[in-house]
């Protein structure tokens, strides 16, 4: 118990260094990472676990209204901390989110799947802070003139709808055409990644494969087991012939089935479009993994255990912030 005593003194004692950005500042949170929006899987458990243990938690928007507000009142319940919404601006239940978020008093909403351009000034009026996940510089800009407070600039090694541009392309471009902060995201699943992305310019990281893991996330036990037995190589991407829908899954039937009918020669957009649609949910909520579609990022494989959410991001930023000790990132606490 001493030893222990003394290990817990050298990292948490007066010197400890903290990563401090705008992102922690501006949204009252104590490390600045994200758990992503994950539709099917985002839910009011483990948003509040996520914001409980230091970062912002989000819950997706993509169940409907009742769902929405049902998820929210749950997190509230469990978390006095910020916690955040995910909008996919595609969905076909938005409108009716993006009122919710404002009669709910959420803090933050990041979104995707377009630009938030009709929703920013009610949203803005309401005091929430609009974090708009971006796949471009152009994104980024026009996201910056109509007053979001940061952008996710996701590189295409996430899972989910990616676009072009890798992580490590994007993230600095990204930092060099606007003033606002920008959140790194798509690859990244330890202290290491953090650093890297730190050192990008980035000033917050967002995860999402990682977090399918934590202890408090709802997704089928199905599910989970596929992340935790991929490997390097265990992802692919669909949806690529006719862009716009591009998606990162792990390989199983679906995603081969998905890739042989995608390029068949009498395949359309629309019919492919068509093949996910409730892919996910099957995957997500009933288990099942052979012809659902199990989204997860190419860190998958770096993956190897169920733990608390907490847990996972104390993890990380202690590592991160030995990574980053002496740079401008870090303060003594």
């Amino acid at each position: 118990n001493r030893l222990k005593t003394v290990r817990l003194y050298e990292r948490y004692g007066h010197n400890k260094q903290m990563i401090k950005t705008r992102i922690t500042d501006g949204l009252g949170i104590e490390y600045p990472i994200f758990q992503g929006g994950m539709a099917w899987i985002a839910d009011g458990k483990l948003a509040a676990a996520v914001s409980n243990g230091g970062g912002l938690g989000i819950i997706s928007a993509m169940a409907g209204g009742d769902y929405l507000r049902g998820q929210i009142r749950e997190a509230r319940k469990l978390t006095d901390k910020p916690i955040g919404v995910n909008l996919m601006l595609q969905s076909p239940t938005a409108e009716e989110a993006a009122s919710i978020l404002i009669e709910e008093k959420v803090e933050v909403v990041t979104t995707g799947a377009g630009m938030p351009t009709k929703f920013m000034p009610m949203w803005l009026d309401a005091g929430i802070k609009v974090i708009p996940v971006i796949a471009s510089v152009a994104m980024a800009v026009r996201m910056e003139k109509l007053g979001a407070f940061a952008v996710v600039a996701e590189g295409q090694e996430s899972g989910g709808h990616i676009g072009e541009l890798t992580t490590m392309a994007l993230v600095p471009q990204v930092v060099d055409a606007v003033k606002i902060p920008v959140v790194a995201a798509g690859g990244i699943a330890d202290g290491r990644g953090v650093a890297a992305s730190f050192m990008l310019g980035a000033e917050g990281v967002q995860l999402g494969t990682r977090f399918l893991c934590a202890s408090e996330c709802g997704v089928h036990e199905n599910y989970k087991q596929m992340v935790l037995d991929a490997s390097d190589i265990s992802t692919v991407t669909t949806g690529r012939r006719f862009g716009g829908n591009t998606c990162r899954c792990i390989k199983n039937k679906f995603s081969r089935e998905f890739i042989t009918k995608e390029y068949a020669p009498d395949a359309t957009a629309e019919s492919v479009a068509e093949l996910g649609v409730g892919a996910l949910r099957r995957a997500a909520v009933d288990g099942d993994v052979k012809t659902g579609c199990v989204l997860a990022g190419q860190i998958s494989g770096m993956v190897k255990k169920i733990e608390p959410a907490a847990d996972i991001i104390k993890e990380i930023f202690g590592d991160a912030e030995k990574l980053l000790a002496g740079t401008k990132f870090c303060k003594n606490n």
